[in-house]
């Protein structure tokens, strides 16, 4: 199955109190680059979340956020009276030693350090709860680029007929390239010399023929075409076999270019390689 690498994924799930928040995003990368994103409450789960990842992602630039926010109740809030008696106390001396004091608020009084205390964290259960929902929103991501990993792999069997349309039509014409070939050789040869030998012609339009036969070149571009078909359907990740073979039909495509002998050949030699580079920047973003 061929999977884009370019993906986004969310999800959020409750805990604790909390409310959990996951953002996954993937862009195309050569190999697996995983960052992960933890505010210090939920860094203990790093590891968990890093084995997901790699898990059921092999390919792909992939950054991973999890947050969290409070959730309101009634015991949402606990404060420690103990620092807040000590605060007034403390604030209390400063104050009579100013001529002026300025009267500050019960906020002022939470916002300082060590007032409000977090609740006790049970780190196993949220554990679960987060793997849980790094899961989940991984699925989503597989849902995701497996879609634009269908539309990927249907862009390339398109491409691919069209590049065994176009060989075909170079060995429709190959037999009309070497013709004329003989044919202006034979007419150049009878303009220049007055007793041509024959014989050495002959051995000349042999050698010359062999020199621009390309029938091993398109033999083995349309055994690339049927590598890269058969190899959209394997179910593991393929970006990389298929990166190689758009390496090895552009290679054939050159030589099928260098050895033309006329303009229709040539202008074949050109949509082929402007095909495979097509396909070629397609696969950069398949896993």
């Amino acid at each position: 199955m061929i999977r884009s690498m370019t993906a986004f994924a969310d999800g959020e799930i409750s805990a604790d109190n909390l409310t959990i928040l996951c953002e996954l995003r993937s862009v195309n990368h050569r190999y697996s680059d995983v960052s992960v994103k933890l505010p210090e409450r939920l860094r203990f789960a790093e590891a968990d979340a890093r084995r997901l990842i790699a898990d059921k992602l092999k390919r792909g630039k992939i950054e991973c956020a999890l947050s969290y926010k409070k959730q309101a109740s009634e015991n949402s809030l606990n404060v420690n009276r103990e620092i807040i008696e000590k605060l007034l106390s403390a604030t209390a001396g400063i104050e009579a030693l100013m001529s002026n004091p300025q009267p500050f608020s019960a906020l002022e009084v939470l916002a300082f350090p060590g007032v409000q205390q977090e609740t006790e964290t049970d780190k196993e259960a949220l554990r679960e709860r987060i793997v849980q929902l790094l899961s989940q929103t991984l699925e989503k991501m597989l849902e995701t680029r497996a879609r634009e990993g269908a539309q990927l792999a249907q862009l390339l069997e398109d491409r691919c007929q069209k590049v065994n349309l176009l060989v075909e039509a170079a060995h429709k014409r190959m037999p009309e390239v070497l013709h004329n070939l003989r044919s202006k050789l034979t007419a150049r040869v009878l303009e220049m010399v007055a007793e041509p030998n024959f014989d050495r012609l002959e051995q000349e339009l042999v050698l010359l023929a062999q020199k621009l036969d390309v029938a091993e070149e398109l033999d083995r571009l349309e055994t690339h075409v049927a590598e890269v078909l058969r190899t959209l359907k394997q179910p593991e990740p393929t970006g990389r076999r298929l990166d190689f073979l758009m390496q090895e039909m552009n290679r054939e495509a050159n030589t099928l270019g260098s050895k033309s002998a006329d303009r229709e050949m040539t202008q074949i030699s050109i949509d082929l390689k402007v095909l495979i580079e097509q396909m070629r920047e397609q696969i950069q973003n398949i896993e």
